[in-house]
């Protein structure tokens, strides 16, 4: 009976999955790993953060994903001037009913996107912190319910721009996954040309699915079957993150959890009803890379966090494939 309904969740979720990504494409050019990352977490209930340089397609993807998905969208423009009550909201005095109202800031959304995180201040970062955990915000004493589902999608610029402030280690942890988007290669850049030559596909993009259906596959996924051995597979790998080379602090029993939903998240577009290895390969490195603090001599190598990520995975004893599979059937 379980694997009858981790079977039905899987082929729900792959359709909503195959829906979105071949919709999302009439966009984007390429870039298939991130739109599945961006996919899977939001089949997770979970929160991205993007950091590249500006003009890759950050925002132009996710506009595409919130079309795509017949959800409410608004946009938050981070700056050094940012309060916390305008992402929050505020009370205001109405003079004519003698009372306080609520006014709801731009956090009250399906789908948020928290533009150039980086260039506000600790303390107005920090305002999304209990909207991201908690998924409510609380003003004056009184907690008001954010929408379902609820996701932000934050960008950042490279923490050696100018004028910018590094994100904190507890909202960092507080991102299910970070991606980038990297620059094109020669032949899709000729693609995105000739895609964008007269008018923005944007413009047209109609929803594939409403907020319902949506919610439904959400609430599927953790009907994905995962076994002992690989939970025990997925704790062995921030065991070794806690006590590699170069890493001051690594991955909390948070992070491993996190890292278990993004698996289940990838065998479900995958087309499985159960988590495989590969899932958990598949979903590390956007999962735990930067749950991972470095000491100084890493933070200044290229890509530091990967390596070490890539070096615990060649290391941890994978599950052999018949254990997984008789557990499944």
């Amino acid at each position: 009976m379980v694997f009858e309904v981790a079977t039905n969740a899987s082929e729900e979720i792959t359709e909503v999955y195959e829906k979105i990504k071949s919709n999302i494409a009439k966009v984007i050019v390429g870039k298939d790993k991130t739109i599945d990352m961006l996919i899977v977490t939001m089949l997770c209930g979970g929160h991205v953060l993007l950091e590249d340089v500006p003009g890759t397609g950050k925002t132009m993807l996710i506009k595409a994903l919130a079309a795509s998905v017949g959800c409410e969208y608004k946009r938050i423009q981070f700056t050094p001037d940012l309060l916390p009550s305008d992402i929050t909201g505020v009370n205001f005095f109405n003079v004519k009913k003698s009372e306080f109202e609520f006014v709801q800031g731009p956090v009250f959304a399906n789908i948020v996107l928290a533009d150039e995180i980086n260039r506000a201040t600790p303390k107005t970062q920090s305002g999304l912190l209990e909207c991201m955990e908690e998924r409510q915000v609380t003003i004056d004493g009184k907690s008001y319910t954010l929408a379902s589902p609820f996701m932000v999608i934050a960008t950042q610029n490279p923490v050696e721009s100018m004028g910018t402030f590094p994100l904190p280690e507890a909202q960092l942890d507080r991102f299910l996954v970070k991606g980038s988007m990297d620059y094109p290669d020669h032949s899709e850049g000729i693609d995105i040309l000739s895609r964008f030559d007269r008018s923005s596909p944007l413009e047209t993009l109609q929803p594939v699915i409403n907020s319902d259906e949506l919610l439904e596959a959400i609430n599927q996924l953790p009907n994905v079957y995962i076994c002992r051995e690989l939970m025990g597979y997925i704790t062995s790998i921030a065991e070794y993150t806690r006590k590699a080379p170069r890493v001051i602090l690594g991955v909390s029993p948070r992070g491993a959890i996190a890292l278990m939903r993004a698996s289940k998240g990838y065998a479900a577009i995958s087309g499985r009803n159960y988590v495989t290895p590969d899932d958990v390969k598949r979903a590390a490195h956007p999962v735990l890379e930067h749950r991972l603090m470095l000491d100084n001599a890493a933070r200044i190598q290229k890509n530091a966090a990967a390596l070490i990520i890539d070096d615990i995975l060649s290391t941890v004893t994978v599950p052999t494939e018949a254990v997984f599979e008789n557990r499944a059937e």
